[in-house]
């Protein structure tokens, strides 16, 4: 009789097992001590739906607050509020399903340590941002190339639309590259799970918030890279995507109400009208299609006014970061999501993270239209609370016409000025995102028609003005490519496959152009990371005069002039005009071919040229 009963004990326990395989928990997980400790447990059923909204957890410093089901009997929302008390452990989590109970194991853990100086440092004007698409840059494993049962099986690096095969230990092997070119913290476009049909490399058509894509290496991937960035003191940036998700998540598969993303009658896309969110004459229509039109067919809109997708997109930001020792937060396009859950979220992540740097995607034209969505001295109904942006004013509206336009009042270098000087607009400029090009913009070398000079002073101003740098992997060496209509733009790191004939990580098959671009952006970044006012210095610049742009970066330490010749024909230098800034300094040394001259003397600076002088008393 007792074995007997041993033996049905048994059977319950395994049934109970595998019935609780068939239920999920999202977040996944939890911490102790996180101020983040109010959750929303959202619990979804693969099998049997859920008899009731009951949902009970006997676990000492857990309680639960409230419990709410939905249309689709298959999922259940319950809130906890855990206390400073709580401990480590397994939470034990109980349901009714078809009238009976079930128990789901659900984790509470232990916190990282080190927040705000070993991870959650922030990304400020002293880092060096390298942005890689994995798929793009090195594949460190053949194993991973497809994953059976996943949508998309494509792998044909001669198209450019399919998967090249990169993943994060291809990241992992070029680790010394990355930080030898002077590079100190890493973004990457989204790698969790992207199981869709076709168009994965990108990874912005997210199908599980809590998965990071097989194949990339998964989660303990991508745990090993954080963990060797942050030995090196490098950093690591998640970039994370409110405004929509890919068609094939389970939340539009299987949605729990229909309200969870924006639906309309018909197709309806964004009108990617940002002005329309501002304008005091604008048509609330044309604001309601900017903010809820979807991306694309594909890309379902997401409705952050639904309070539980709100909670699941803000639990699960701050579960990335605290899961893999995030430093730094980029959000996608920022500009098209409810801003008022945008302020919610950003203050939830700050309140967690107080040192976390969170940058958003605003793709706009105008400065005064890029300033509305960040932290801002304009009077307007709407404050931003979003410390950082993407730069794309001082990329469309500066150094792109500073180097392909003619000089003239409001044309050329003239632009790059104009831009600049509205950073008093801004309550952070220092924080604003640089860039040259990435995954959306075509390669900077092909903006400026190949030409190598120009893009060197590209690179030149990039790491010397003001605000954080950032590289997109491959420009380096010159990777050229427009958007349309072939896409190169998400061309192949060289070197990056074993078949690969030119080798950018080891110099093979570069050209002299190629090498000595990179041996520049090598030197600088290098030079940069041991300047002081190059990283954290106020700014002044000059009024330019017939396409010779002069700035300053300076501090009590170091004064650094940056002269930017965009003319046709050579440019005398008188360093005494600008004695505001070279007032006692006797000697001036070219920071990139070491060549140093008296500081009262008078020089020429060839056309379409660029120097980075350290003045020398």
């Amino acid at each position: 009789m007792k074995k007997a009963f041993f033996f049905f004990l048994i059977l319950m326990h395994l049934a109970f097992a595998a019935n609780a395989k068939n239920i999920d928990v999202y977040p996944t997980n939890w911490w102790v001590d996180m101020k983040t400790n109010s959750i929303q447990l959202l619990i979804r059923s693969t099998g049997e739906a859920f008899s009731s909204d009951y949902a009970g957890i006997n676990y000492s410093g857990i309680q639960v607050l409230k419990t709410h089901q939905f249309s689709n009997k298959k999922y259940l929302a319950v809130d906890i509020l855990i206390s400073p008390e709580a401990r480590p452990g397994t939470v034990s989590i109980e349901v009714i399903q078809n009238g009976k109970k079930q128990k789901i194991n659900w984790t509470l853990n232990s916190r990282r340590t080190g927040n705000g100086t070993e991870y959650a440092q922030g990304v400020n004007s002293a880092d060096f941002i390298d942005l890689i698409m994995v798929d793009r840059f090195s594949n460190g494993d053949v194993t991973n190339d497809r994953i059976k049962g996943m949508r998309d099986q494509s792998l044909d690096r001669n198209q450019m639309y399919d998967r090249h095969g990169g993943d994060l230990q291809g990241v992992i092997n070029n680790l010394d590259y990355l930080q030898g070119l002077g590079i100190t913290a890493l973004w990457f476009t989204p790698i969790m799970e992207n199981d869709m049909m076709n168009r994965t490399e990108h990874g912005y058509a997210i199908t599980d918030h809590y998965k990071i894509d097989a194949r990339y290496g998964g989660d303990a991937k991508y745990k090993e890279l954080s963990e060797k960035l942050h030995q090196r003191g490098m950093k690591l940036i998640f970039d994370a995507v409110y405004n929509h998700f890919g068609l094939y998540h389970f939340l539009e598969q299987d949605q729990p109400e229909n309200d969870w993303v924006h639906r309309w009658p018909e197709y309806t896309q964004t009108n990617y009208r940002e002005q329309t969110l501002f304008d005091p004459y604008g048509a609330k229509s044309d604001q309601k299609k900017m903010s809820n039109g979807w991306f694309d067919k594909i890309m379902p809109d997401i409705n952050q006014d639904n309070p539980y997708m709100a909670n699941f997109l803000i639990q699960n930001c701050i579960w990335h970061i605290e899961t893999f020792g995030i430093d730094g937060v980029r959000l996608d396009t920022y500009t098209y999501n409810d801003l008022n859950f945008a302020n919610r979220c950003n203050q939830a992540i700050l309140n967690e993270y107080p040192k976390m740097t969170i940058f958003g995607e605003i793709m706009v034209h105008g400065v005064a239209n890029q300033t509305y969505f960040e932290q801002n001295n304009i009077d307007t109904p709407f404050k931003s609370n979003l410390p950082s942006v993407v730069d794309f004013q001082s990329l469309y509206y500066g150094i792109i016409p500073a180097l392909t336009q003619p000089f003239g009042w409001t044309d050329g270098v003239n632009k790059l000025y104009y831009t600049l000087s509205s950073d008093f607009l801004s309550k952070n400029p220092m924080q604003k995102v640089l860039l040259l090009d990435n995954h959306d913009e075509h390669r900077f070398f092909s903006v400026v028609g190949k030409n190598v000079e120009k893009q060197k002073i590209g690179f030149q101003w990039l790491l010397t003005c003001r605000g954080i740098p950032q590289l997109y992997y491959g420009s380096e060496v010159l990777v050229k490519g427009f958007k349309d209509p072939d896409g190169l733009v998400r061309s192949d790191f060289p070197g990056g496959w074993a078949t690969d004939t030119k080798n950018a990580f080891t110099g093979k098959g570069l050209t002299e152009d190629e090498k000595s671009t990179q041996d520049l952006v090598r030197k600088l970044a290098n030079f940069r990371k041991t300047s002081s006012a190059l990283k954290t210095g106020k700014m002044m610049h000059y009024v330019p005069v017939d396409g010779l742009y002069v700035y300053f970066r300076y501090d009590e330490n170091q004064t650094i002039m940056c002269v930017m010749n965009t003319s046709t024909t050579e440019k005398e230098i008188d360093l005494q005009k600008y004695d505001e800034r070279t007032a006692d300094f006797t000697s001036a040394r070219n920071v990139i071919t070491e060549e140093k001259f008296n500081a009262s003397t008078k020089t020429t600076i060839p056309a379409m040229k660029m120097w980075i002088l350290e003045l020398k008393k």
